[in-house]
């Protein structure tokens, strides 16, 4: 998560500002809230239709001629409207040669599913009574150049991009399973997961607010740097990593406590929920920002306690694989 975005957020919410972004599936997304994993293919529900605004625009541009002009002309424009129909429709939903295509994916209310970026089945509900105070206190020299090495990089950088540890943890135990003809036990799974968690969380803020151009430059600079060093420490001393990783997800949770604060206190508005964050974490349809922030904190907490168990596995001697991976650990 970008720390810079979330101030912006802030700021913006401050100064009376909010930007909310569209969704694929138009109105009425705000207002539903996800009911289960509900799936419905195309036919089953909306007659076959495949997207929800389509129905509308079948009716709109398949209105009547005027009583005025003669039937052959009023069959043409029929035709042409038909015509314009079916290239509306292939415009929406790509006929493929491979066979691929997007069925009709459905709440349980009806409403046709907005998102492409994640699916029903992927949503839950955060654990927020998790424990936010829960500390790890260093141990040896690793835990300390680990808490002292995240304790120095957040104030001269002040950003957080916690959706990079995820994916390069997962990814080199892709390669090691591959290479060693081994199983992960779970973990490449468990650290993709994680990774794709912290992309939510900044696709949620997104919707708040537009990120300022130098904004977007100092992610992209702390990206590639961090990345790249990221990899290399993983690669030395994978215990050393997620140890790090712990400790930065114990400082997201003090940031994203100071914004709840912030929030109670009248300093930031509490402005509705955006519509992404309401399917994503099955919130209420009410849900406002305070209820976006407590399970994001709920997120940061759950990668904590990953992080840091992970971390306790190789300083005991063995490797990820001999204990069971946290799948589903929200």
């Amino acid at each position: 998560m970008n720390r810079f975005v979330v101030r912006s957020v802030k700021q913006c919410l401050v100064n009376g500002r909010s930007y909310y972004g569209s969704s694929a599936g138009g109105g009425g997304v705000h207002g539903s809230a996800l009911v289960g994993r509900s799936v419905e293919l195309s036919g089953q529900r909306n007659g076959g239709v495949a997207f929800g605004g389509f129905e509308w625009r079948r009716m709109m541009s398949s209105a009547p001629a005027s009583m005025e002009k003669a039937p052959v002309e009023k069959k043409e424009k029929e035709k042409e409207n038909s015509a314009a129909e079916d290239t509306k429709g292939k415009d929406v939903v790509v006929s493929s040669y491979w066979g691929i295509s997007r069925p009709t994916i459905t709440r349980e209310d009806g409403t046709v599913w907005p998102w492409n970026c994640f699916m029903p089945w992927e949503t839950y509900k955060a654990d927020v009574s998790i424990d936010v105070k829960k500390h790890h206190k260093p141990q040896n020299f690793m835990d300390k150049l680990a808490y002292r090495t995240v304790k120095f990089l957040r104030v001269p950088m002040d950003i957080n991009v916690t959706a990079v540890p995820g994916m390069v943890g997962g990814m080199l135990l892709h390669l090691k399973s591959l290479r060693k003809f081994q199983h992960s036990g779970g973990w490449i799974k468990a650290l993709l997961e994680e990774a794709e968690n912290e992309r939510m969380h900044l696709m949620t803020m997104v919707e708040l607010v537009q990120p300022k151009w130098y904004e977007r430059l100092l992610v992209l600079a702390a990206q590639g740097v961090y990345f790249n060093a990221f990899f290399l420490i993983y690669v030395t001393s994978p215990k050393l990593a997620h140890r790090f990783v712990g400790y930065l997800e114990e400082e997201a949770i003090i940031s994203y406590t100071e914004y709840l604060e912030a929030i109670e206190s009248g300093e930031v508005e509490n402005v509705p929920a955006p519509a992404i964050a309401i399917d994503y974490w099955r919130l209420p349809k009410d849900a406002t920002l305070k209820d976006v922030i407590t399970v994001i904190r709920a997120d940061e907490a759950h990668h904590r306690d990953v992080n840091h168990f992970a971390s306790d596995i190789q300083f005991q001697g063995k490797e990820l694989r001999e204990a069971p991976a946290p799948l589903g650990y929200h």
